[in-house]
């Protein structure tokens, strides 16, 4: 395991994340073999170019592997590897995109945490909206128990984490970086938090910079590491719906955060929800389709109004009753569709209850139930 380890801290340097041709060659031949061919120029292995290979064997000419080992220890880092009782075994779903190895910055178990955790993802430059509906969700989730992971970057990223942590929760943060080097620098302070109370994670061996494409690559480690997706805020190009484009070739959950639909911040999330994206308003409704059987959202009703008690045909001689002036008890009978007994035996009730009063041969609506009944008249 220790050449293992070693082989595969090599090829970090060498091969990009996700690149599934190196990916290829470690499951066939293993990642001391491929490493070998590398450092000491070997035959050319299939799959890539002269020029490509060529590229390679440049990278690899610089052997830091015990080195990058011993920063890590120093930091507090540690390398985790397929095999490894700490490795999570969702990763294995990337097929040849799998990570080498992950590095691993705080003390919690990452392959535990995985196994109830949600990614939030959204927009860099948010509304205030976004960062409201992030945080919320960060903080909903982690009260119930639910580890909450996202990329560690300005706007939603930001809110989600601290929602969580806000919340006294579980929080993973997912770099396009060395976990050494937090980015971007601004939240220097928040990372280092998540690392002290959650995990920070990515595949970059220590003190290597993030590039756009490694980004986009990153997101896959996201989508692969939870049971679902969650898009906040998102245009329609925005690096989160590749996070929730992979989350559905995964077959994991992907699920969208409705926006205005004015607001080319929220065009991106409801394109999701047009295809197979399910959408959710808050934290339970998340936990409905994440967790396990059992786990249902409260159902949604509106306030129940004291005429919502009275039994039907009570309702129906109320709503027969004019919103102006009084009406004889013939014409109440003959709007409730009732007899003319039962309907004064039900403004008698009414009349009891405070919704109606004798106004001579007649029988009108109180103010108080005039203001009522107009209410419900004028629902749409």
């Amino acid at each position: 395991m220790d050449d293992e380890r070693l082989a595969r801290v090599f090829l970090g340097r060498v091969l990009e994340p996700g690149d599934e041709v190196g990916g290829r060659w470690v499951r066939e031949l293993g990642a001391v073999e491929v490493a070998r061919c590398l450092r000491d120029g070997g035959p050319q292995l299939v799959g890539v170019t002269d020029k490509r290979w060529g590229g390679l064997l440049a990278r690899a000419q610089e052997d830091r592997a015990e080195t990058d080992l011993a920063v890590a220890r120093a930091a507090g880092m540690r390398f985790v590897v397929p095999g490894d009782s700490e490795w999570p075994g969702q990763l294995d779903d990337l097929g040849d995109a799998r990570p080498l190895g992950v590095w691993v910055r705080g003390l919690p178990s990452l392959r535990m945490w995985a196994l109830r955790s949600v990614a939030v993802v959204g927009a860099r430059a948010c509304t205030e909206y976004g960062a409201h509906m992030a945080a919320t969700l960060g903080a909903g989730l982690a009260e119930r128990g639910w580890v909450v992971v996202s990329g560690g970057a300005y706007g939603v990223d930001g809110a989600v984490h601290r929602g969580a942590l806000g919340a006294g929760g579980a929080t993973v943060a997912v770099l396009a970086c060395g976990v050494d080097r937090p980015y971007p620098r601004g939240h220097t302070e928040l990372i280092t938090r998540i690392a002290e109370q959650g995990l920070v994670i990515g595949e970059l061996p220590p003190g290597d910079h993030p590039t756009p494409s490694r980004f986009i690559v990153r997101n896959r480690v996201i989508a692969a590491l939870t049971r679902g997706t969650v898009v906040v805020e998102a245009a329609h190009r925005s690096g989160s719906l590749v996070t929730a484009r992979a989350a559905q070739r995964l077959g994991r959950h992907t699920i969208g955060v409705p926006g205005p639909a004015t607001s080319s911040l929220s065009a991106g999330v409801h394109e999701l929800l047009r295809d197979d994206a399910v959408l959710v308003t808050d934290a339970a409704e998340v936990v409905e389709l994440v967790g396990d059987i059992g786990e249902l959202a409260p159902q949604r009703r509106g306030p129940v109004l004291p005429r919502d008690l009275l039994e039907p045909g009570a309702r129906r001689v109320l709503a027969a009753l004019p919103g102006r002036g009084p009406a004889t008890a013939g014409a109440v009978a003959r709007g409730a569709q009732t007899t003319e007994d039962d309907a004064i035996a039900r403004l008698y009730e009414l009349r009891s209850l405070g919704y109606v009063e004798r106004h001579g041969d007649g029988w009108k609506l109180t103010r108080q139930a005039m203001i009522s009944v107009r209410g419900s008249r004028g629902r749409c």
